[in-house]
């Protein structure tokens, strides 16, 4: 028996190719060059128009609209998550009335504009001013803050009901039936095999769903609630001065910015187990 003693030689890698300029890629140079030009005739605006008068006299205002912004939408993410988990196992309840009540919630809330749902509970269950003062809960629906939280809350609980059931959803029957064939029961199995699973397929789309919440968050100032926006219609009703809007603008961007990143950083600290 022969052996083969000599071995092949290293070869260098191939080449890399040459990609020469597309309409694709012309397209999108010419896209990010007007983007930059946009960014920097933004900065420029700003630095020519400051006043440092109108950032001492509304900068406080701006930072209560801000609070006002980030606790609203923080304590509506919230509640609408505990809401949203009974509406989640009633879509897939094999129950017909539970699941065609909780169809139909989702769908109307899905389906209508957060700025009509506003308006129904602010100016429509306001209209019931004696029933509801005879029950006790006209102090929470006279106030526009309330009204804005009840209105998001049943909004952004529709969709993570959606999300979370989707997650669910998607796990493979095998995690089921493979907790099955161990004897785990299914309470367990759900808690500690399937949970976990579905909330990292869900977790990019919480996000989106927090950075659609913050962006649609202004329509509050319409009912008088001064949140960012409110703050800074109130700030250009008095100055005129459109550059009010700009630095809503900034300051709603700096938010989504920061949230994107924290959401960046824990996808991937939930997932390093799944990279390679």
């Amino acid at each position: 028996m022969s052996f083969v003693t000599e071995l092949i030689p290293p070869r260098p890698a191939p080449a890399a190719t040459k990609q020469g300029l597309t309409v694709a890629r012309i397209a999108g140079i010419s896209v990010l060059a007007l983007w930059a030009l946009l960014a920097a005739s933004l900065v420029l605006t700003v630095i020519n128009g400051w006043n440092q008068d109108k950032f001492l006299r509304y900068g406080p205002r701006y930072l209560h609209g801000l609070w006002t912004t980030i606790s609203l939408v923080g304590i509506s993410v919230v509640l609408g998550a505990a809401l949203s988990v009974p509406i989640a196992f009633a879509r897939m309840s094999k129950n017909r009335v539970a699941g065609a009540i909780a169809y139909a919630y989702v769908y109307v809330f899905r389906s209508t504009p957060l700025l009509a749902q506003l308006f129904l509970i602010y100016y429509g269950l306001g209209s019931f001013k004696p029933q509801l003062e005879s029950v006790g809960l006209w102090w929470f629906f006279r106030d526009a803050w309330y009204c804005g939280l009840l209105s998001f809350v049943l909004n952004t609980a529709a969709y993570q009901a959606e999300i979370l059931r989707g997650a669910i959803e998607s796990v493979p029957r095998g995690q089921h039936e493979g907790a099955a064939a161990l004897g785990i029961s299914k309470s367990i199995a759900f808690r500690k095999i399937i949970l976990p699973q579905a909330l990292i397929v869900a977790l990019r789309p919480y996000g989106n769903e927090i950075i659609l919440m913050i962006k649609g968050s202004a329509v509050v100032a319409i009912v008088t609630v001064y949140d960012l926006m409110g703050e800074t219609r109130y700030a250009f009703s008095r100055t005129f001065d459109y550059q009010t809007y700009l630095w809503a603008a900034i300051f709603y961007l700096a938010i989504v910015e920061v949230l994107r990143h924290v959401w960046a950083f824990l996808e991937a600290r939930l997932t390093r187990h799944l990279k390679r």
